[in-house]
């Protein structure tokens, strides 16, 4: 039986359709490595416009169910699910030298509206601000980290005038506004670098990183959503798993 979306339930659209989506995966009707429909298919299928697909299949696609292929379509991925498992992950980011000394540019430290779904992803009205701010890490003189980052503008506004280069965004945040951290989701993959990135890491346009997005938690509400992007020869990843007693 086909699944159909409710216009009379107040949930949002492009919610309803990532969750039928979702189950076909969960239940195997969409088998690992498929290939899903197109969008215009899935437009015609739930009687949705090609908005509410597209951010159904983004959530998708951030939570690991999904796979672009730029050229090829969208298909399912591989998930390692475990069984009853529940288990505590720490995770720990490592240069590969030794007591490395990091200095901060900040290249935007301003307010903006929010763009694409930035505003399901923050879980604020479309018409609210947010804080957007742009750093360049470097080591010595070299550029390895090209960071940005989007916070709903009502929960910090004095962070706009805040010294983000000689101080941590996260202490800032615990400290300073009392905001705890107490959840980040991370993606990881490796993305090419456009050219304005690849200008400010020092590499040719279309060179290999690491891209990493984190949504930061408090409570149930997300505070922040970062992007990025990384030298994959000055990192490296270190996660440790710890069974919850």
């Amino acid at each position: 039986m086909t699944v159909i979306i409710n216009r009379d339930n107040t949930k949002k659209l492009y919610i309803q359709l990532l969750e039928i989506l979702k189950g076909k995966i969960e239940r195997g009707e969409w088998a690992v490595d498929s290939q899903i429909p197109t969008e215009d298919d899935l437009c015609k299928m739930y009687e949705v416009s090609k908005a509410t697909v597209r951010q159904a299949v983004a959530e998708l696609v951030r939570s690991g169910y999904l796979l672009k292929q730029q050229g090829r379509g969208t298909f399912v991925c591989k998930r390692v699910i475990s069984e009853g498992l529940s288990m505590l992950t720490s995770f720990r980011e490592l240069m590969l030298e030794a007591k490395v000394v990091f200095s901060t540019k900040v290249l935007a430290q301003t307010v903006l509206m929010p763009t694409d779904d930035l505003d399901l992803m923050l879980n604020i009205p479309e018409d609210m601000h947010v804080i957007y701010l742009k750093r360049l890490r470097f080591v010595g003189s070299d550029a390895i980290l090209l960071q940005e980052s989007y916070l709903p503008y009502h929960i910090c506004p004095q962070l706009l005038q805040d010294d983000l280069e000689q101080n941590s965004l996260l202490e800032i945040l615990e400290n300073k506004y009392q905001i705890m951290i107490t959840k980040v989701q991370d993606f990881i993959e490796v993305a090419p670098v456009s050219e304005t990135e690849g200008v400010l890491l020092g590499l040719k346009p279309g060179t290999s990183v690491l891209l990493l997005e984190q949504r930061f938690f408090a409570g149930s509400q997300e505070i922040m959503y970062t992007r990025s992007l990384k030298r994959p020869e000055r990192f490296r990843f270190f996660i440790e798993r710890e069974r919850k007693s």
